[in-house]
C-alpha cells in the first residue's frame, strides 16, 4: 500500500489564509497557534490514509488472522465508537459500528478482538461519507478473511447536519449485508446482538443481583446474630 504524502505546512498556511479569510488577527494571542495546532490535529483525524488494513488484521506473528479451526458460528463486536470527518463540508460525525462475521470454516480466518476496532480507525480516520466508511470495513473483512458473510451497521449523528444548514441532530444508519446476512434469519439475529442485551439476558442478570443481594443479606444476619450472641454471653457471664 503506497502512504500519501503528509504536507504539515501547506496545511498550516490554508488554516492561516482561512483565519484571514475570515477576518481574524492571526497575531492574536488566541489564535496565533492555531495553524499549528489544527495542522497537527489534521494529521491525526486523516491518519487512516497511513494505515493497511491487510497489516491491521494480521497477527502478532505476521500471520493472516488465526485459523478458524471449525468454528463456522456468527461473531459480533458491537458498539465500536469512532469519529470521522464529512469530506463535504470537513466537520465531524461520529457513532457507533458493529460488525459481525461468519468464518468459512474450511478455508477462512479469525481475528482477535482489537483487530475489529482497529480497522474501524482504518477507515473512519480520513474524509468520509458514512455510506462508504460502512462498505469499505465490510469488503475489507471479506478480502482478508474470506468468512461466508458480513454484516456492518453503522449509526452516527453529523455536526454538518447539527450546526448549519436545516440545523437538525438526528441519527443516520447505514449498514452493508452479504451472504447469509442477507436471509431474514441470520440478518435478525445480528440486529438483536447489536442492540443489546436480550430478555434472556437481563432476566439472568436480575437473578445474578437478587441471588448476591440475599447472600450479602445472609451474611450480614449471620455476622449480626454472631456478635449479639458473643455480647450476650459476655453480658451473662459478667
Amino acid at each position: 500500500m503506497k502512504k500519501r504524502v503528509v504536507m504539515v505546512g501547506q496545511i498550516e498556511q490554508a488554516i492561516t489564509f482561512l483565519l484571514v479569510g475570515l477576518g481574524e488577527d492571526i497575531a492574536r494571542a488566541g489564535i496565533k497557534a492555531t495553524p499549528e495546532r489544527a495542522a497537527r490535529a489534521w494529521v491525526e483525524m486523516t491518519s487512516g490514509y497511513q494505515l493497511d488494513p491487510a497489516e491491521v488484521l494480521k497477527t502478532s506473528n505476521g500471520d493472516d488472522g488465526f485459523e478458524a479451526s471449525g468454528y463456522d458460528q456468527m461473531i459480533v463486536v458491537a458498539g465500536i465508537p469512532f469519529w470521522s470527518t464529512c469530506e463535504h463540508h470537513l466537520m465531524p460525525f461520529g457513532g457507533v459500528v458493529d460488525v459481525a462475521y461468519i468464518p468459512n470454516h474450511k478455508r477462512g480466518k479469525v481475528v482477535g478482538l482489537s483487530k475489529i476496532p482497529r480497522l474501524v480507525e482504518v477507515f473512519a480516520r480520513r474524509l468520509q461519507i458514512q455510506e462508504q466508511m460502512t462498505a469499505q470495513i465490510a469488503d475489507a473483512l471479506t478480502k482478508h478473511l474470506k468468512p461466508r458473510g458480513v454484516g456492518v451497521r453503522v449509526k452516527a449523528r453529523h455536526l454538518c447536519c447539527a450546526c448549519r444548514g436545516v440545523r437538525k441532530d438526528v441519527n443516520m444508519v447505514t449498514s452493508k449485508l452479504t451472504g447469509p446476512f442477507r436471509g431474514p434469519a441470520v440478518r435478525q439475529e445480528f440486529w438483536a446482538e447489536e442492540n443489546g442485551p436480550t430478555i434472556t439476558e437481563y432476566a439472568v442478570l436480575l437473578a445474578l443481583i437478587v441471588f448476591s443481594v440475599f447472600a450479602t443479606l445472609t451474611l450480614i444476619g449471620a455476622f449480626l446474630k454472631r456478635s449479639f450472641t458473643t455480647l450476650s454471653d459476655g453480658i451473662t457471664g459478667s
